[in-house]
């Protein structure tokens, strides 16, 4: 389900939201307000990053991590601060930066609560739907001020919702296993985004339960006799060819490898995500299997 509840004033030509008595909470349950001084942002996640980016906030990005590689040439000026999981905290406090921009899942939580000690405004977030898109389009955009590129987006998102699930609709649902690492073999769990952007795309990842977020796995384990088909992402685990080959023999199922930055990101490449599910869905039923990434 792509749709949520939001908070708009109608007006004579356009829908608006409203910001003024709209509460901009982030994953940890802080509250923030809108920023109407000049920003100075860190990143700490690629998708975040490119959604900063994308809300026309690339001048306010002071720091970004090694990881953060969209939009490529944006991004070229702003300095690099370690990695999504070893951040340099003195490069950070060097900074000076106004809002600190992390995600409960990429980054470590001490290095965020040390950087608590100085950042005047962090903002953690925890996407785990497609859904949730729209909640983040609307908390970032309402702490920076950026009221139309946050509608553009969601209008974006909307309709790019609205042609996934035509095209949908007119497949039949498959089960399927998403590794995301290999030695150990890993997998992820439904409550994840990358769980809910497939599901939406009709591919319902098994397990159906685990005791882990990301659990691992073996090729034996009695629920892949369910799995109709496996999709090998390009990351985190850079699944390529000759992957197809040995978990093809592996597992006895049909593989495809897939582009995990379309199905893993969220944010505004969320909008790019589910365009590319829909063409891969829809040339699947063409009888292809890839779709060049």
């Amino acid at each position: 389900d792509c749709s949520v509840r939001l908070v708009f004033l109608r007006t004579e030509n356009r829908v608006t939201w409203i910001y003024k008595d709209v509460a901009l909470i982030d994953a940890l349950g802080r509250e923030h307000t809108p920023f109407n001084g000049t920003p100075r942002i860190v990143s700490l996640v690629p998708s975040l990053t490119e959604l900063i980016c994308d809300l026309g906030l690339t001048d306010a990005l002071v720091g970004r991590t090694g990881f953060c590689v969209h939009p490529k040439e944006r991004l070229r000026s702003v300095q690099k601060i370690g990695g999504t999981k070893d951040v340099n905290i003195e490069a950070v406090r060097a900074l000076a930066p106004t809002h600190l921009i992390a995600d409960i899942d990429e980054n470590r939580r001490a290095q965020v609560e040390d950087m608590m000690r100085f950042v005047p405004h962090v903002v953690v977030v925890h996407p785990r739907t497609v859904a949730d898109n729209l909640i983040l389009y609307e908390l970032l955009g309402g702490i920076f001020c950026r009221l139309t590129n946050a509608e553009k987006l969601r209008d974006e998102f909307q309709l790019a919702c609205a042609s996934l699930t035509e095209v949908t609709e007119n497949h039949p649902r498959e089960a399927v296993l998403y590794p995301i690492w290999r030695e150990p073999w890993m997998t992820v769990r439904r409550d994840t985004y990358i769980a809910s952007m497939l599901k939406t795309a009709g591919w319902d990842t098994l397990p159906v339960d685990a005791p882990a977020r990301y659990p691992e796995f073996t090729w034996d384990a009695p629920w892949m006799f369910s799995v109709d088909r496996i999709l090998l992402p390009s990351e985190p685990f850079a699944f390529t060819q000759k992957h197809v080959a040995e978990v093809s023999a592996l597992s006895g199922k049909p593989v495809q490898r897939i582009d995990g930055e379309m199905v893993s990101w969220y944010g505004s490449r969320a909008i790019l995500g589910m365009r590319y599910l829909a063409a891969l869905r829809a040339h699947d039923s063409e009888g292809g299997c890839n779709i060049a990434f």
